[in-house]
């Protein structure tokens, strides 16, 4: 699944190529993909002729506000993403959502999974009304509000282990299994250690850690290690440099002991038993 460097690649992506430019129309190729409004011409009735003034992003959300006021929300899930093209190349398969865009010129919504969705958030509307999970989201990691302080405040008598509390999106949202797991080998971390165990020099380690991390990949433009690609067809570049997430096997970076995998509450967890403790 797309994590935060991935989303907001593809939201810088987004502000490069797309902005102030008018939907002429699309085509709704799978009408699962739209969460709100359900009805294929009531959503194509709403956006046609608006211009896309911004994208933001909230968690792994990425949030298009319109000229008239109102919001595209969209939300990639495991394989979902943009590709920017022209109206004459081939379809792609799995293409959910064709939007024309004056100038000749198509944002193509591909989902391999379909579990990607989109939403039209009326002008005037609050957005978590519509997007609910926006609703469930903590605080953004690379926000100014994310200190060491308020992770140490997370962590006080939390009993789980660091990998599962790092991604409880309703505490820290946008990390995901491989920047989870790049953290805590960073900061010295065992992902099984429970959260509440950890001391303060720890704890700014690991904040530092994530912040570190986060910001390596989107400069590399996030991971591919399936589906990802930017809204030019680009990989990202981050998994060549992964420290353990994928690495099962293969020798530390650090120390070249063996990198460990178990299951931490249903996900894959990569480890260097020797560097983390």
């Amino acid at each position: 699944m797309p994590e935060l460097p991935e989303v907001e690649t593809v939201r810088r992506g987004l502000m490069q190529i797309s902005l102030n430019q008018q939907f002429t129309g699309a085509e709704i190729l799978l009408r699962k993909t739209l969460a709100y409004p359900t009805d294929p011409d009531h959503f194509l009735g709403m956006i046609q002729g608006l211009f896309i003034q911004d994208w933001q992003r909230r968690g792994k959300y990425l949030l298009g506000k319109l000229s008239d006021g109102s919001t595209l929300g969209i939300h990639l899930r495991m394989t979902g993403k943009f590709l920017w093209t022209t109206p004459d190349v081939p379809v792609q398969k799995h293409t959910r959502i064709r939007f024309f865009i004056e100038g000749d010129r198509e944002l193509r919504f591909v989902d391999l999974r379909t579990f990607g969705q989109i939403w039209w958030v009326p002008a005037g509307t609050i957005v978590k009304s519509v997007i609910t999970g926006l609703t469930r989201l903590g605080v953004e990691p690379l926000s100014p509000d994310f200190t060491a302080d308020l992770l140490a405040n997370f962590c006080e008598k939390r009993q789980r282990p660091m990998k599962t509390f790092l991604l409880d999106q309703s505490i820290i949202t946008g990390l995901g299994n491989i920047y989870a797991d790049e953290a805590l080998f960073k900061s010295g971390i065992h992902p099984t250690r429970k959260a509440s165990s950890l001391k303060m020099s720890e704890i700014e380690k690991l904040h530092k850690a994530i912040v570190e991390v986060l910001e390596t990949s989107i400069a590399q433009g996030g991971t591919t290690f399936s589906d990802f690609v930017s809204t030019t067809g680009t990989n990202g570049n981050y998994g060549g440099m992964a420290l353990t997430y994928g690495r099962t096997g293969e020798p530390c970076r650090v120390c070249s002991h063996p990198i460990e995998r178990i299951k931490l509450g249903g996900r894959s967890t990569h480890f260097c038993p020797q560097c983390q403790s």
